[in-house]
């Protein structure tokens, strides 16, 4: 049987189901009254036919319990869905009261009560939901509906019938708390820590009372959960919670507000004294390693700060001041502590309407590429350029490539920046070899999100074709960081651009994890010497040695090296003393844009030999 609906629809049903159920049974109550006019062995029969048939059809709904009563509530039957709903065997059950078995002790006057009024004044009792008493004192949830069969004799006789809630009220239960908490670790879910943290603001409020909420941040979750998986990352969130549990005082709010946060309230505590005190009891948490499969692993959490009513009048600006705090600690390294300031959502605020704009830039047009001469260090001819992404709003002052480049990574806009700077530069090749400049390649520049996105050498590769180039016509730099976190697939994806012909450099070599070992395991075919390595190396012995190092090494590997951040003539003396290929700076040239560097390069084919 389907489990019974407690919308009106249901409720509606079962009372037609019931009525006709009365029916029947007045039926029964109309056939014994007529005995004393017929053969009486014709009704005695006809009695006990409908008798059976009465019985058979309550005993064939084994899900909903009934039980008939006498005028004084006593057991006169008792189904076999009643002995399971109440656990009374039927002979236990028969010629008990009704309020000694199944009634709880604050309802049974009131059931006594609305029995008698049916009998002696023919008030029905109307159907409703109630929590009964179960044989072992447990409440049973049920909906129950009541027939009064002879209500007019000397021998009325009532049958309650019951539907099982359990089910039901389980399943709202679950639902309540599915709403309410979280299911791995049963701390509130972050509506519910807002909802609560609200009315503890209004109290802290009335009683001048000071609150600090503290945002947890798990450091590098996404790596545990990556290396051990996803069912031993759980250990680890369960067993945090546990600790944090066992640091809370008994009015403090905590909860799991996504996969690695936990955020606490702690009532009467000013943000000076949480800063000394609570923030200490609660790294305490992480001083011993976490055991996960037998193996002790150290864990640690970035913690963000803000205090009411400094930072917010109300939770949920309490609570996003403290996650800012957090994402700025993260900053700082792993199990950094930041108090909220201002200027920190202040900086948000204006990142996010960077953002906007500069997608609206690409929309419209106001981005440029500028490009930046490679020449030789020999001769100091132009032979290869480096293109250089420029954005310059129609409404207000350039913006920085410093500035944009994270936020595009940041916000998502960098695979649709870097499509925009494929195409302009491939275009601007095309044109450039159709007007006779040839034998000068363009480098584009592509982040470490561009090269792990699968389709960005494919559409960049699709792209070169598209405007009629070969692959030797565009190049690309990476930083070092970006290849040595490559994983297999990237690494092959940039060998099959190598082995086609695409120039692939290192940019700003030396900055990164300067390891040269890793230079024999990628596809590149030119170093740049990070400019700051330049800068000192007329002066700083330590950097003239790293650089010759690296000259030396690129050479042998069979790689060209290209000098960043060339400015002065001791500089350019120094490179070329080095034995650089090509030198790139603004000792020769700054960047510039296409209808400068055309010139350039026009002027250099006039005077070619």
């Amino acid at each position: 049987m389907r489990p019974f609906h407690r919308g009106q629809r249901g409720k509606a049903a079962w009372q037609r189901i019931l009525r006709w159920l009365g029916r029947a049974c007045d039926r029964v109550v109309e056939r014994r009254s007529d005995a004393a006019q017929i053969d009486v062995a014709l009704v005695q029969r006809r009695y006990q036919e409908s008798e059976q048939r009465f019985r058979s059809l309550l005993e064939s709904l084994p899900r909903v319990a009934v039980q008939g009563y006498d005028r004084q509530r006593r057991v006169i039957y008792w189904n076999e869905a009643s002995v399971r709903l109440y656990g009374y065997p039927a002979e236990e059950a028969m010629g008990r009261l009704l309020e000694d078995l199944i009634i709880p002790g604050p309802m049974r006057q009131p059931v006594i009560e609305a029995h008698r009024a049916w009998v002696e004044q023919g008030q029905e009792i109307p159907a409703e939901e109630l929590e009964l008493r179960h044989r072992s004192g447990e409440p049973v949830p049920v909906f129950s509906h009541h027939v009064m069969l002879g209500e007019h004799t000397d021998n009325p006789l009532m049958f309650c019938v019951d539907v099982d809630l359990s089910d039901q009220k389980r399943a709202h239960r679950d639902l309540a708390f599915a709403t309410r908490f979280d299911q791995l670790t049963h701390l509130p879910n972050r509506q519910a820590f807002e909802a609560d943290l609200d009315e503890l603001l209004d109290r802290c409020r009335r009683q001048g009372r000071p609150l600090t909420v503290l945002y947890l941040d798990i450091d590098r979750f996404v790596e545990i959960n990556d290396a051990l998986g996803y069912a031993q990352g759980d250990q680890i969130l369960i067993e945090l919670t546990r600790r944090l549990r066992h640091r809370q005082r008994a009015g403090d709010l905590m909860s799991r507000v996504s996969s690695d946060e936990f955020v606490m309230a702690f009532p009467g505590v000013g943000e000076a004294e949480a800063c000394r005190t609570v923030v200490e009891h609660i790294r305490s948490a992480f001083d011993r390693p976490f055991e996960v499969d037998g193996i002790a692993r150290p864990v640690t959490a970035s913690l963000g700060l803000s205090a009411f009513p400094d930072h917010g009048r109300v939770a949920w600006e309490l609570i996003r001041n403290a996650d800012v705090a957090k994402n700025r600690a993260k900053l700082d390294g792993q199990g950094a502590l930041q108090g909220f300031q201002q200027h920190f959502h202040d900086e948000l605020v204006r990142q996010h309407r960077l953002a906007e704009r500069l997608e609206h830039a690409i929309a419209n047009c106001e981005l440029s590429l500028h490009y930046q001469p490679q020449v030789s260090a020999v001769s100091g001819r132009i032979e290869n350029l480096e293109a250089l992404l420029r954005w310059e709003p129609a409404d207000g002052e350039a913006v920085s490539p410093a500035e944009f480049i994270p936020l595009a990574e940041r916000s998502g806009l960098i695979e649709r920046l870097g499509d925009w700077v494929m195409e302009e530069a491939c275009g601007q090749q095309a044109a450039w070899r159709a007007a006779g400049v040839e034998a000068l390649r363009i480098d584009i520049n592509l982040s470490g999100r561009q090269v792990r996105a699968p389709e960005t050498l494919e559409r960049l590769e699709a792209c070169v074709a598209r405007h009629g180039l070969e692959p030797q016509d565009i190049g690309i730099e990476l930083t070092e960081n970006v290849l040595i976190e490559a994983n297999e697939a990237v690494l092959t994806r940039l060998r099959r651009l190598y082995h086609r012909g695409v120039r692939i450099a290192i940019d700003d070599f030396g900055t990164g994890y300067s390891s040269l070992s890793y230079l024999k395991l990628f596809p590149v075919t030119a170093l740049k010497i990070d400019r700051s390595f330049v800068r000192d190396a007329p002066q700083q012995s330590e950097d003239r040695a790293i650089m010759e190092a690296a000259v030396f090494i690129g050479h042998r590997l069979g790689l060209e090296v290209v000098a960043e951040g060339v400015e002065t003539g001791e500089q350019l003396a120094l490179v070329r003393e080095m034995r650089c290929d090509l030198v790139q700076g603004y000792y020769f040239h700054r960047p510039l844009p296409v209808a400068e560097v055309q010139r350039l390069l026009f002027g250099q084919l006039e005077h070619a030999p």
